[in-house]
């Protein structure tokens, strides 16, 4: 049995850690914003203590505290790492409320949207947790840009050769082959043949719009 949760008292603001000076602090006669209860109900819903999602947040259980109690106002990069470990959005963390989405998404609603040389078809409903994609790579298109990201990926060909680099490796898959990686290693996508490539593509990005999917650095040396 895990020991009762307790909420720290505020620091008193001579220790200064990493998340010191992340956000503005909030006066003791200005509303909650709603962030904080969220914060708070998010991670019991998600049955972490307040030590444990601190930890995990690279925060102090104290900092922690704050942000639930609207003492301070958290950043982006807290908010992502927040929605991340509580599984939920950053939408969700901000009290937003998105209307409910339809769990079908017919082939003849799925509206192409260029970018970068790519055509994405969206094949999931937008602002959730993963995002959906019907994907086609031309050949030559963005072959020299690596990606890095937070996230994981996953992959499927239905149509064509891809080129795939993870790291230092370089895979070549057809028809029916599938990859799932961290999208934090190093990783270019391309086409092999002519007549380009189509994936599926599922991605946990949150909040990525389709127009920046996983772009990163360009780098002269070709894949």
């Amino acid at each position: 049995m895990s020991s009762p949760e307790i909420e720290p008292r505020p620091e008193d603001g001579t220790g200064r850690g990493p998340e010191a000076g992340a956000g503005p602090t909030t006066g003791p006669d200005e509303a909650l914003p709603v962030v904080a209860p969220q914060l708070r109900a998010l991670r019991r819903r998600a049955s972490l203590t307040l030590e444990a999602a601190a930890r995990a947040a690279g925060l102090s259980p104290a900092h922690l505290s704050r942000l639930e109690t609207g003492q301070r106002q958290p950043s982006l990069p807290m908010l992502l790492a927040l929605a991340r470990i509580y599984g939920t959005t950053v939408s969700e963390l901000l009290g937003e409320r998105v209307a409910d989405r339809d769990a079908v998404v017919h082939a003849a609603d799925m509206e192409p949207t260029a970018a970068g040389g790519w055509t994405y078809w969206q094949a999931g409903a937008p602002g959730r947790g993963m995002q959906a994609l019907r994907v086609h790579v031309p050949y030559g298109a963005q072959g020299d840009i690596v990606r890095v990201h937070p996230g994981e990926e996953w992959l499927y060909v239905l149509k064509g050769r891809l080129r795939l680099r993870l790291g230092d490796t370089t895979h070549r898959l057809a028809p029916g082959d599938s990859a799932h990686f961290d999208s934090l290693t190093p990783h270019r996508i391309a086409a092999q043949d002519q007549g380009g490539v189509e994936l599926l593509f599922v991605h946990t990005l949150l909040q990525s719009p389709t127009a920046t999917l996983c772009l990163g650095p360009t780098h002269g040396e070709t894949p």
